[in-house]
């Protein structure tokens, strides 16, 4: 890490928010301004959390659903126990049946929110990199066509580059909503945004002939 890197995690009022509000993530604001923004979590009993690690989306999708709802967050490295009796956790690879079958085991129910903060091994090879995480938002779609509630939303974040576009014409397709959105907490320089979307369209009513 560079010093100039460094420094600037130090100054970042994000994190440091954070650390005094006691999430375990400067990501916590981001969803928070989503929700803000949207209303996401409006009438939310049942949450999914993909790419949940460190855990800061599993306590802002916490205290949103209350004592009366579920948030399951799913991360291929265990989550440290975040103390809270609405929270589950799987540990688990998004593109493996038995993370999919695990999953349905906790759930009580359709998901009304399905969260994805998933993340490719950044390589340097941007296009590479970009490539990989469309891949991962395809396997959120799965777990969305699986499991989300027909009027449920969907957040999935992706990086800004060559294939955006087509990928982004593909969501319209299947999503009767769809916004391109980039947090004020996302850092400086980033080229994340995030696909707020909701109404999946399923099967024939995706274009699926077959």
């Amino acid at each position: 890490m560079s010093r100039r890197w460094k420094a600037e995690r130090r100054r970042d009022p994000y994190r440091r928010m954070a650390r005094r509000r006691g999430y375990r993530s400067r990501a916590a604001f981001k969803l928070k301004e989503m929700d803000k923004r949207f209303g996401l979590f409006k009438g939310a009993r049942v949450v999914l959390d993909l790419g949940a690690a460190p855990g800061g989306w599993l306590q802002v999708a916490s205290e949103a659903v209350g004592k009366r709802g579920l948030v399951i967050g799913v991360d291929l490295k265990p989550i440290r126990p975040l103390g809270l009796e609405n929270v589950r956790t799987v540990v688990g690879d998004v593109d493996e049946e038995a993370t999919m079958e695990e999953v349905k085991r906790l759930l009580p129910g359709p998901v009304d929110v399905l969260l994805s903060d998933l993340s490719p091994q950044i390589s340097g090879a941007w296009d590479l990199d970009q490539f990989r995480q469309i891949e991962l938002a395809r396997a959120a779609l799965r777990f969305a066509e699986r499991f989300l509630s027909p009027d449920g939303w969907v957040v999935l974040k992706l990086f800004q580059g060559v294939d955006f576009q087509d990928f982004l014409r593909e969501l319209r397709e299947r999503l009767g909503f769809v916004k391109v959105f980039k947090p004020k907490a996302s850092r400086k320089g980033s080229s994340e945004v995030y696909i707020v979307g909701r109404y999946l369209r399923r099967g024939k009513e995706a274009g699926d002939e077959s």
